[in-house]
């Protein structure tokens, strides 16, 4: 039985089913005024699929813990990656932009490593001292990510359009077998790697409501997240005609709809001295965000025929490898602190910086 509470809990699902009832109903409107009631509506609706996307992850955590670790971490970071998938999927639709995929990639991988890690280091640093966690999660994951990373953006650069299609496919493959393995592995033979000491149970998980509840609540949110992306991706789209801004920001939003339950989740985490978890979210969101989103995309691509552009520019090639590189450096001894932090966190404000210049 659902209880009352449980429904009063929702009411971020309810206002933003009322946003978009609104936000359809005065769209036109909106977008002949354009300025001010433009962004308004804009803001009103984008700050509505946050609440919605905080939901998603409130039943995903809920889940996490009846699960345990590892599975609860691959359930918080496939909710993220599968409403980053409906967004983008919806956007690209209405946008028809070769590069918005990319794009978003590179900013979730950006706002996960260095912005949710850098964050958490340094909170959980300050709080703590050094943070210890598993030397073999985070080895792993580096290895996939490199691996996910090269095949999937890095090499394309060098693949003709008469090679695209073949290679595309491969791709798509690829990305699909290297998911499933990591899966396995991550679950059964090599499960030791991503667990560190005591898992701890979230407060919240005292309801005793059942797990029906929590995952039908959690796919129809993702459905309601994509409902309200065609109304996103229409306004945003006008509100950036003309308007001088960086044409990057419609992924840059992409990417934080979907890392922004994460960062609380990772901060909470570290906050608690919970480093491992904290590293299985930062690091597992974004391997999950390539290994799922570029099979979407080059999917779809293939099936309509239109490349999609997913070689990086050479300034995103830099900041990945730069991020790589500390990443590896940072994650190789098994204990964070406030100074690594601080660097993740540094990579992070130069993403942001030069993304408002318009460099990305």
């Amino acid at each position: 039985m659902i209880s009352q509470k449980y429904i009063r809990d929702e009411w971020p699902l309810f206002a933003a089913m009322a946003a978009g009832l609104a936000g359809f109903s005065l769209e036109h409107a909106a977008v002949d005024a354009g300025g001010l009631a433009l962004w308004a509506l804009f803001g009103m609706v984008f700050a509505t699929v946050i609440g919605v996307a905080f939901r998603i992850a409130h039943h995903a955590e809920v889940l996490a813990v009846r699960l345990g670790e590892p599975y609860g971490t691959l359930v918080l970071t496939v909710s993220a990656v599968s409403v980053e998938v409906v967004i983008l999927v919806v956007m690209l639709m209405d946008s028809h932009s070769p590069t918005l995929a990319r794009d978003t990639v590179f900013s979730a991988v950006m706002l996960d490593v260095n912005g949710i890690l850098g964050i958490a280091a340094i909170i959980g640093g300050l709080r703590h001292g050094s943070q210890k966690y598993n030397t073999g999660s985070a080895n792993s994951y580096l290895a996939m990510l490199l691996t996910a990373l090269g095949l999937g953006m890095f090499i394309p650069d060098f693949i003709s359009d008469t090679q695209w299609p073949a290679y595309s496919a491969f791709s798509v493959g690829i990305m699909a077998l290297l998911y499933l393995a990591f899966l396995r592995l991550q679950t059964v033979e090599h499960r030791e790697f991503f667990e560190f000491g005591k898992v701890e149970h979230e407060a919240h998980d005292t309801s005793g409501s059942p797990n029906w509840g929590h995952a039908a609540v959690l796919v129809g949110s993702v459905v309601l997240v994509g409902v309200l992306s065609e109304l996103l991706s229409v306004l945003l789209g006008a509100g950036l005609e003309g308007s001088g801004l960086p044409m990057t920001i419609p992924a840059v939003m992409v990417a934080l709809i979907s890392a922004s339950p994460e960062l609380m989740a990772a901060i909470n985490a570290a906050r608690h001295d919970r480093m491992q978890t904290t590293v299985n979210i930062a690091l597992g969101a974004s391997l999950s965000t390539v290994l799922l989103t570029l099979p979407v995309i080059e999917g779809i691509a293939l099936l309509t025929g239109d490349r999609i552009v997913m070689a990086l520019t050479p300034i995103q090639a830099g900041m990945l490898l730069v991020t790589l590189l500390v990443s590896m450096n940072n994650l190789h001894d098994g204990e964070s602190n406030a100074i690594e932090g601080m660097s993740h966190l540094a990579l992070f404000a130069g993403f942001a910086a030069m993304t408002m210049m318009g460099l990305f």
